[in-house]
C-alpha cells in the first residue's frame, strides 16, 4: 500500500513515514500543498495524509482541487488546527477523515486501516487510449495481452500522456507533472523519458505513438509517425 504524506513539519514527516514504514506501508513525503497535490494527481496512492497550514497551497485547497478533478483518492487531515469550524471545512472540501495534533498513532494507524478499506471496495484506476490501459494499482502498461511495469516517473509521464490523449502537452506541464514544480529538471529530462516510453510502446505493439511538437511539447496521437530526435 503506497501512502503520500504532505507536512511541512520535516521532523514529523519523517516520523510518519517511519510509523509507516513499520506497519509495511510504502511512505512518500512531500513538504509543501503544491507539490502534494501534484503527486496526488498521479492517483498512484491508496491514502493521503494532508496537514492543512501548508507551504504554497494549504491542504483544504489542495483536497478541494482533487476532488474536481475527479481523483478519489481517500485523504486523512491531520492538522493542528482543532476548531470545529476548521474540522467542517476540512470534511466539506473533500477530507475523509479529521485529526488533530497531537494525535495517538495506534487511532491514526485505524482510521488509516478504515480509509483503505473503503478504498478496497472500488475498482482500480485505469486510464486508456487507443489499444493502451494504464493501471494505477500495479504501475503497469498493457497493450491487448502484452504488459510491461513502469517505474514511478515512467508512469506518470505515461499517465500525463494518455490522460490528455491527442492534446499537445507542454513540457513545462511534464516537468511540473512529473518531477514537481520545485525541481531541477528541464527538458532534456523530458525528452529523455519520452524516448524511453517510446520504446516500450514499440516493445508491445501498441499503434499509439508519442509525437514530438518542436519546442513545445509531446502528443500521444494513434498511427502517427514518432519523430525521435525532435525537442
Amino acid at each position: 500500500m503506497r501512502v503520500l504524506i504532505v507536512e511541512d513539519d520535516q521532523s514529523l514527516a519523517r516520523a510518519l513515514a517511519h510509523i509507516l514504514e513499520r506497519q509495511h506501508y510504502d511512505a512518500d513525503v512531500v513538504h509543501d500543498g503544491q507539490t502534494g497535490l501534484d503527486y496526488a494527481r498521479t492517483g498512484t496512492y491508496d491514502a493521503i495524509i494532508f496537514d492543512i497550514m501548508l507551504p504554497r497551497l494549504d491542504g483544504v485547497r489542495a483536497v478541494e482541487a482533487l476532488r474536481a478533478e475527479g481523483v478519489a483518492t481517500p485523504v486523512l487531515m491531520l492538522t493542528a488546527r482543532d476548531q470545529v469550524p476548521d474540522k467542517i471545512e476540512g470534511l466539506d472540501g473533500g477530507a475523509d477523515a479529521y485529526m488533530t495534533k497531537p494525535f495517538s498513532v495506534p487511532e491514526l494507524l485505524a482510521r488509516l486501516r478504515a480509509l483503505l478499506r473503503r478504498k478496497a471496495e472500488e475498482p482500480a484506476r485505469t486510464v486508456t487510449a487507443g489499444d493502451l490501459v494504464l493501471r494505477a494499482d500495479t504501475h503497469s502498461l498493457a497493450c491487448g495481452t502484452e504488459d510491461i511495469q513502469l517505474s514511478h516517473k515512467e508512469f506518470l509521464f505515461a499517465d500525463v500522456l494518455l490522460s490528455h490523449a491527442g492534446c499537445v502537452v507542454e513540457k513545462a506541464t511534464l516537468i511540473q507533472q512529473v518531477w514537481g514544480a520545485d525541481s531541477s529538471a528541464d527538458s532534456t529530462n523530458v525528452e529523455a523519458y519520452a524516448s524511453m516510453l517510446r520504446r516500450k510502446l514499440r516493445f508491445l505493439g501498441s499503434r499509439m505513438q508519442i509525437q514530438a511538437q518542436r519546442g513545445v511539447g509531446y502528443q500521444l496521437v494513434e498511427g502517427a509517425s514518432a519523430q525521435e530526435g525532435e525537442a
